[in-house]
């Protein structure tokens, strides 16, 4: 049996206490930071460790590797890559659809390298002038249209290379004026504001098979709570509106934009819609509460996971990589050739 959760673990290896919490609780996956990582045989041997402690050979390992400030992987063992805003400065839309997918698919052969197969990207979130900096430049552009196109280059080039895609943070963050990892952002815009502009991003990807949750509040929608524990942003915005059928995973429980014990915030989420909850701090008394709120993955949840891990289960398409860095570096210069 699954538990409907991810977890994060403290450092580069796991402690007895950590590995033996993982065995008992059987969560669906697992996710890195910084913090867990130094080198490439390192990072191999822990993911490895992790998988060990669930039984499963296919079980999610995640990373946050957007490219620019929001990247785990980073020099002297891995290539800088430019962020989401880089890409829609390229003039051609076809060469920059073309340098989208590419990037992503050099980033996939990183994180397969080192048997990660979950990346938490791309970026989906249209930037609006009032919006709080924690999206800013990792966004493709600044309208809808750019946004969905060069997120459907990054999508398809992680899913070339092996590697499942989640797209965030949905329903959309670009609106929200405060940090959700500090705050709860509240959104006042209407709803055919949000249509047009927040949401379309995430409509036109619908068919991606993982989501993220946005911890905003969308006031047109439900006043009171954020996306990531609404039954009503879930049922009528992800699920309806953006016909998302994917695997929805709520955002980092952790952050500040939620409140309430960790048991609540993991059993809230669950009762909104999401699948899964993730919770990244490695922190054991937050993830065994988190555990404690948490329930067994089955039912529609069980299915959208399996087609998730459908969608790799070939493994990366046939990719010239020396070519590929090649046309990569011609696009960006030198600024992320080391």
């Amino acid at each position: 049996m699954t538990l409907a959760a991810i977890f994060g673990c403290a450092g580069h290896g796991l402690t007895e206490r950590e590995a033996a919490f993982f065995r008992d609780a059987a969560p669906w996956g697992f996710i890195l930071f910084k913090r867990n990582v130094d080198s490439p045989e390192q990072v191999r041997a822990l993911v490895d460790q992790l998988r060990a402690t669930v039984g499963r050979a296919d079980a999610p390992v995640l990373i946050d590797q957007e490219g620019g400030r929001v990247a785990r992987l980073t020099p002297p063992h891995w290539r800088r890559y430019p962020p989401g805003h880089a890409y829609g400065q390229i003039p051609s839309a076809e060469t920059r659809s073309d340098i989208a997918w590419l990037g992503a698919r050099l980033m996939a052969r990183d994180l397969f390298d080192l048997g990660i197969n979950v990346d938490c990207a791309p970026v989906l979130d249209v930037p609006a002038p009032q919006g709080h900096e924690i999206i800013g430049d990792r966004a493709y552009g600044d309208g809808p249209e750019v946004v969905a196109g060069l997120g459907r280059a990054a999508a398809m080039g992680l899913l070339a290379g092996g590697v499942l895609p989640i797209i965030k943070h949905i329903p959309g963050h670009g609106r929200a004026a405060a940090d959700s990892h500090l705050d709860l952002p509240i959104v006042d815009a209407s709803m055919s504001e949000l249509e047009a502009r927040d949401f379309a991003p995430f409509r036109a990807l619908a068919d991606m098979p993982l989501a993220m949750t946005a911890h905003v509040v969308y006031a047109a929608v439900d006043p009171t709570l954020p996306a990531t524990t609404s039954p009503k942003v879930i049922g009528t915005v992800i699920r309806d509106w953006i016909g998302f059928d994917g695997l929805l995973i709520s955002d980092d429980l952790s952050m500040k934009a939620l409140s309430g014990d960790f048991a609540d915030r993991a059993r809230d989420s669950l009762s909104a819609g999401c699948d899964i909850v993730l919770h990244c701090n490695g922190d054991a008394k937050e993830m065994a509460a988190v555990a404690g709120g948490s329930c067994l993955l089955d039912g529609d949840a069980a299915r959208r996971a399996g087609a998730a891990l459908g969608r790799i289960a070939a493994g990366p398409a046939p990719f010239d990589a020396a070519e590929g860095r090649r046309r990569f570096d011609a696009a960006f210069g030198e600024r992320f050739a080391a």
